[in-house]
């Protein structure tokens, strides 16, 4: 019995929980292995470091088969950029000097169950085995072959497979340095401690991607998620990051099933339109999960209506969107920072069959990218398929475009070169090999070494990772366009490196429109409007227009505005009411003036005939005393309406005050005084030739003033209550439309006042019309009653359509105009009624007919009355009446 001899170094005892994982998993990887016959499974490079290798060189195979198709770009690309790392690290003087670097590299077939399998072959070296009952034919202990000891992995390359992977390695201390796992969930540094990787997670992608949306201004969004790792945990951290961030709403998140049913994109489509103003979708989806989507919109005829926001999975390729452009036209996507390696393509269009077999799945990839069949032993050949002649060239016979990922794989295996020659000058200074400190590497120590290396990458930029392991984000934007553009095709439009730059000028959407379009729950208010949120929505809100004298206080609350003002136009603030009063040239106050005019020109007429006629018998008759005393009174009515109608001040209000009532009260009281006077000479005359008393012109003028006095002193008394003064009445002009609102200038003086002002007068009036209404038996010839009642009823009838019209008008928006002009005219027509009825014949006589305007003849008491037999006859009354009427 033969060995291969090699000196074998023991290895530390591993738990006994760890020995029952090996057995569980190696075991039922073994029997999967051979299920699967001899298909190949590994590359195996010598080297006096082995790296591992994960890729997804084959598809995930149907029920019961691991492994499908070759993968060209995902697979043997990437294995390919591995290759090219690992060729290009060995023949560098200045990185590992003397110290070559190996490989195992496996294929994963894009499940993660049979990556786990796969992993174990990089642990197997760290399980001590137990071979004390094993001996050779001689006796002697075999000399056992040291098993190849992995120090660090690069891969995988989904997250799922990388998670599932990542739980074994941290157990066997093995650090891992992914090129394309961007699940959030490995950020997690307390569960997945050994695991970096050279592309950012996806909390950064997920950060530029709220970053974009909130810079086009939309604030309603869906996302949509394929079932998964990647899919879910993407959705998730752009959840979470947009609720930190505040100011976006998701209007619905909908996950894809793994094993979607007929019929569930039409669905998923069907439940976006829920939500239609929410046009822009967020996708975490892989290629073909995304193409369905766009077929589903399309059959649905929702081309243009769903602005996609895509991550890396779409990137910029062609196969998602493919037979399916007019949908994803306008469709922003997200991909790593990354550029073509000019030199990998050298390396990789310049190999063939015979300088490739190193990559044992090189043979499969040639078939596939030529589309031909070569003949290998065991492999039956397929008719009709033209037959490989090896001839063939990658880009000269074929289409080639590097995978997108390439780069990353090269900073990897990069990464974990530096590291290594970090450690290597720390623990061998000047050695010119592996020293003993690092044989074996241990795990741990290189992981510290892998989190502090910063060195500029294949393409420039400066690979280094974070305390969890993470790669700074840099990321590219793209947009599809299709107008407007010679070629269709993605266009950059920006950039994030921890902040976005994004280049609005470079985008346009659906038809090459170049505003961008909405996405938002409700539009922003009106200004003057406020904001009612939709309970559990915070995007969305209906607007209400702050009503009445309401301005918009913040945008969520209306106020009132304060007393003396009202809101602006548009409601954003307040503004001072206008002050308004009754002007001169204003129609409510042209008709009072002019009759006021009218009015005091009569009065002031009748006076200057009255006095120039003073000693006439006319003028005697009517009793010059109180004719003057009434034609005052008259004045004063019909001035008080420039009083009502000047602007007011402290001293107009004054003099409000006391002439308002003290013009009618000087005329009620000295036609008062006169219709008394007669009627208690006609009533005395009835029963005795004893004149009444109190009849004289003295007495008379004695009697007014003792009336006049008691409106004076009630004037005067409330001038000490309340002193004179003006105040702006915000509340008489304030319609329901705050336009027309006005504060109008006035003297204090209310409704009740001004009536309670006039109310003495009025008392007189009617007393003096009850009096007027007695004395209507007095003979014709003593005419100066008759007029008197006549005037007393006429004025009693304009008072009393005065209030009515001046109460009726309270409510009214012009009260104060109808109320001032309805009082001043009510005015100045009982003064005209008692100008035009007392006073006007008597100046027509004296004026017009001088030859009536004398002493007819002297009448006794006894001509006018029957006295009782027992009066004393020979007193006689002498009563000189003068009248246009006599004979």
């Amino acid at each position: 019995m033969s060995h291969c001899c090699c000196h074998f170094n023991p290895q530390p005892a591993i738990p006994p929980c760890l020995q029952l994982l090996w057995v569980l998993l190696f075991g039922f990887s073994e029997c999967s292995k051979s299920q699967q016959g001899a298909q190949p499974q590994s590359i195996k490079i010598e080297g006096d470091i082995t790296l591992g290798g994960l890729f997804p060189i084959h598809s995930r195979g149907p029920a019961g088969v691991p492994c499908g198709e070759v993968k060209k770009e995902k697979g043997i690309h990437r294995l390919e950029a591995m290759l090219y790392a690992l060729d290009q690290i060995n023949s560098d003087p200045d990185l590992l000097p003397n110290i070559t670097l190996g490989a195992r590299i496996l294929d994963t077939c894009s499940r993660d169950t049979y990556a786990l399998e796969q992993s174990l072959t990089f642990v197997q070296a760290l399980i001590q085995k137990d071979n004390s009952d094993v001996r050779c034919s001689n006796g002697e202990p075999p000399i056992i072959p040291k098993p190849e000891r992995v120090v660090g992995v690069i891969g995988a390359s989904s997250s799922s497979v990388s998670i599932m992977v990542a739980n074994v390695l941290r157990l066997f201390a093995i650090p891992q340095i992914s090129y394309a796992s961007t699940a959030p969930e490995l950020s997690d540094n307390s569960r997945y401690e050994f695991f970096s990787r050279v592309v950012p997670p996806d909390s950064y992608q997920a950060q530029a991607m709220v970053d974009i949306v909130k810079a086009m201004g939309w604030n309603y969004v869906s996302t949509l998620a394929s079932e998964g790792n990647y899919g879910e945990s993407g959705v998730d951290a752009f959840l979470q990051i947009s609720r930190e961030a505040g100011g976006l709403c998701i209007a619905q998140s909908i996950k894809i099933p793994r094993e979607p049913r007929p019929g569930e994109f039409e669905k998923i489509i069907k439940r976006l339109m829920e939500t239609s103003n929410a046009r822009g979708v967020i996708i975490f989806a892989n290629e073909d999960d995304i193409k369905r989507v766009l077929q589903a919109a399309k059959k649905a005829n929702l081309t243009g209506h769903f602005l996609f926001v895509g991550s890396d999975s779409w990137g910029a390729k062609i196969a998602p969107i493919q037979d399916q452009e007019e949908v994803a036209e306008g469709a922003v996507t997200i991909l790593p920072k990354r550029a073509s390696i000019d030199a990998f393509d050298q390396y990789f269009m310049s190999r063939s069959l015979e300088n490739n077999r190193r990559n044992i799945w090189f043979a499969e990839f040639w078939e596939d990218d030529f589309k031909c069949k070569l003949t290998r032993p065991g492999i039956k050949y397929e008719q009709g398929r033209r037959k490989c002649t090896g001839e063939e060239r990658i880009s000269r016979d074929s289409q080639y475009e590097q995978e997108g990922k390439v780069q990353f794989v090269i900073d990897a295996v990069y990464a974990m070169a530096h590291a290594l020659h970090s450690m290597h000058m720390d623990l061998c200074p000047g050695s010119m090999g592996v020293c003993e400190k690092m044989d074996p590497v241990e795990g741990r120590m290189l992981l510290q070494y892998i989190r502090s290396v910063n060195f500029n990458g294949s393409a420039g930029t400066g690979v280094m990772f974070n305390e969890n392991g993470d790669a700074p984000g840099r990321y590219d934007i793209f947009q599809y366009q299709m107008s407007n553009v010679s070629i269709p095709g993605y266009k950059n439009i920006g950039q994030w490196t921890n902040h976005l730059r994004l280049n609005p000028e470079d985008m346009q959407w659906s038809g090459g429109d170049r505003s961008i379009p909405d996405s938002v729950c409700s539009f922003p208010c009106e200004p003057g409007e406020r904001k009612k949120m939709v309970k559990g929505v915070p995007c969305c809100w209906h607007c209400e227009l702050c009503d009445g004298y309401q301005y918009l206080l913040d945008e969520f609350s209306c106020d009132m505005c304060p007393f003396d003002m009202r809101p602006l136009k548009n409601r954003t603030g307040c503004r001072p009411t206008p002050i308004i009063k009754l002007e001169w040239s204003s129609p409510w106050a042209i008709i009072p003036v002019f009759l006021a005019i009218l009015g005091i020109l009569a009065t002031t007429g009748v006076i200057v005939t009255f006095v120039r006629f003073n000693d006439t018998p006319i003028v005697r008759a009517s009793g010059r005393e109180l004719s003057y005393v009434l034609l005052t009174g008259i004045f004063l009515i019909y001035f008080i309406t420039f009083l009502m109608i000047a602007e007011p001040s402290i001293a107009v209000c004054a003099f409000r005050r006391l002439f308002l009532g003290l013009g009618m009260c000087i005329s009620n009281s000295a036609m008062l005084t006169k219709t008394n006077r007669i009627y208690r000479i006609f009533e005395q005359g009835k029963k005795s030739v004893t004149p009444p008393k109190f009849i004289s012109p003295t007495s008379q003028l004695i009697i007014t003033f003792i009336l006049i006095s008691a409106q004076l002193l009630g004037v005067f008394i409330w001038f000490g209550v309340i002193p004179p003064h003006t105040i702006i009445d915000y509340e008489e002009q304030k319609p329901p439309n705050p336009e027309f609102a006005r504060g109008i200038l006035k003297c204090d003086m209310s409704d009740l006042s001004l009536m309670l002002c006039l109310s003495y007068s009025l008392v007189l009036m009617i007393t003096c019309t009850v009096y007027a209404i007695k004395s209507r038996g007095v003979p014709e010839t003593f005419n100066e009653a008759k007029p008197i009642g006549f005037t007393m009823y006429t004025t009693c009838i304009i008072w009393l359509a005065f209030v009515p019209i001046f109460f009726g008008t309270a409510q009214s928006t012009e009260k104060m105009f109808i109320q001032t002009t309805t009082l001043t005219v009510s005015m100045s027509l009982s003064a005209t009624v008692s100008l035009g009825m007392l006073y006007i014949p008597k100046v027509y006589v004296i004026i017009f007919h001088p030859e009536q305007n004398v002493q007819k003849r002297k009448r006794s008491f006894k001509a006018v009355s029957t006295p009782p037999e027992n009066v004393d006859i020979s007193y006689k009354v002498s009563i000189t009446t003068f009248s246009c009427t006599f004979p």
